[in-house]
């Protein structure tokens, strides 16, 4: 059938991506959208697609999603996670979960097999448990980096909002072969945070939204700010009202930044297959593939592009 040609966006965090970090994050999220493209050109749909990308930067130590997370105030690592399909508006969400290593995993399974949207905590833990999902020691997602960090933060001169800055949620959005879209969102929140707090990433409409009708997007930076302008969801209804991915994008950060001070950054694909990638921080780690190019960036204006054959060829050499 293949009406559309299939496109992915990945974002591996916004913030300052301190300078030994940058290779790793660049590879990083060149890899997560060359494997979710590699879904969509065998015919996979965006909602596997998406999944994949956001797996594949969980298991990579360099981003706070699964392995690698930060952690909260009392050095635990609590994770959250949304997917979302822009068929019929469905999506799976999970909260301040715990030992697993693919927290995307699990907000699938909340989206596919409960009549609910978003799981939190211990019920998330049974429902895992009851899905077969194996637990994994907390310390396994805990990286002496995460470690370092937390106990900085804990000095009585330290300021953890310096930190923030370098945040690291990843994300990805596509429009598969059919024209459906997708986003998924993973995050281990912000360091030091309070016991069960919950940022934007596991709230529908703030860590991301997709609908058929107009796009798919996937938001990073500061989870508060984000969640009091409904980023994600302004910026779909910003294309509603006709503009493009790129002048959406930038509207709803002004917007954002102006309104409540708040930084970040967002990938976004319309029905179309446009895309853009954009953020107000000083750094944000993105990736591309649409008509077998893959483009790539951290900067501003920033933009790399490789053919997918080059870039599949350099991967398996180890980047």
């Amino acid at each position: 059938l293949g009406r559309m040609k299939p496109v992915i966006v990945v974002h591996g965090g916004a913030g300052r991506i301190f300078k030994e970090r940058e290779e790793g994050c660049r590879a990083g999220v060149v890899r997560a959208a060359l494997r979710g493209y590699g879904v969509l050109k065998q015919g996979g749909s965006a909602v596997d697609a998406v999944e994949e990308a956001v797996r594949s930067m969980e298991d990579d130590p360099h981003f706070n999603a699964g392995c690698g997370s930060v952690l909260n105030e009392k050095g635990e690592v609590e994770m959250d996670a949304i997917i979302m399909d822009g068929k019929n508006l469905d999506s799976g969400a999970v909260s301040a979960v715990k030992c697993l290593a693919n927290p995307i995993k699990l907000a699938r399974l909340v989206m596919e097999k409960t009549k609910h949207m978003l799981l939190t905590d211990h019920g998330a833990q049974l429902f895992a448990q009851a899905m077969g999902i194996p637990e994994i020691p907390g310390e396994k997602l805990i990286t002496e980096r995460s470690r370092e960090r937390w106990k900085k933060n804990l000095e009585p001169d330290s300021n953890p909002e310096e930190f923030q800055k370098d945040l690291g949620t990843v994300g990805a959005v596509a429009i598969d072969s059919e024209g459906n879209v997708a986003c998924a969102t993973s995050t281990g929140g912000l360091s030091n945070k309070l016991i069960g707090r919950v940022g934007d990433t596991a709230c529908i409409g703030s860590g991301g939204y997709a609908d058929n009708r107009s796009g798919a997007t996937s938001t990073t930076g500061h989870g508060e700010s984000i969640m009091k302008v409904v980023l994600a969801r302004l910026i779909l209804y910003h294309m509603e009202q006709g503009m493009s991915p790129e002048v959406a994008a930038d509207t709803a950060l002004d917007y954002m930044k102006t309104r409540v001070g708040g930084l970040g950054g967002v990938i976004v694909v319309n029905k179309a297959g446009e895309w853009a990638a954009r953020f107000s921080t000083k750094q944000m780690s993105w990736a591309t593939v649409k008509d077998d190019n893959l483009h790539y960036g951290i900067y501003a204006g920033e933009r790399h592009v490789k053919s997918v054959d080059e870039a599949l060829a350099s991967e398996r050499e180890g980047f």
